[in-house]
């Protein structure tokens, strides 16, 4: 079992089909935490409940909704980005998560793994995943020619 941060290649397909829309007010988007038993990388090509942490606190199935989605484009590359996603009250240990899109064009289509490089834990607390910053060479998602 492992978790290999990519782009989920269906994404890339949906992308160019016009199946995703980021713009603010666009499609709704969704991240969910995984344990190190997942296997989630760039041939994942939807949300599932194996191997996601347990619901705890304000964490629950399905994972907790994203917001603040923005794209911008300069120097050639465009980008996405969201604000920090917290879950409090919560005891959970959790190895990667999934950005999912709940749109009704592609209901929990995977969008990108997120690898945290090793266990993450939060006991009787409070688990940020923190965005990067929202530019051309550190936003979640970017694209380039």
């Amino acid at each position: 079992m492992a978790i290999t941060q990519a782009i989920a290649n269906a994404f890339k397909k949906q992308l160019l089909e016009g199946d995703q829309n980021f713009a603010s007010g666009g499609d709704k988007f969704k991240l969910a935490l995984y344990t190190s038993s997942a296997t989630l990388n760039s041939a994942t090509t939807a949300y599932t409940a194996s191997n996601e942490v347990a619901n705890s606190g304000t964490y629950v199935a399905g994972g907790g909704d994203l917001t603040g989605q923005q794209t911008s484009i300069a120097s050639g590359v465009a980008i996405v980005g969201f604000s920090d996603l917290s879950f409090t009250g919560v005891t959970l240990t959790a190895r990667g998560a999934l950005i999912y899109n709940t749109s009704s064009a592609v209901t929990n289509a995977a969008v990108a793994v997120l690898d945290f490089g090793g266990d993450k834990t939060a006991t009787s607390g409070t688990f940020t995943v923190q965005f990067p910053a929202f530019t051309t060479s550190a936003a979640i998602l970017r694209i380039s020619g």
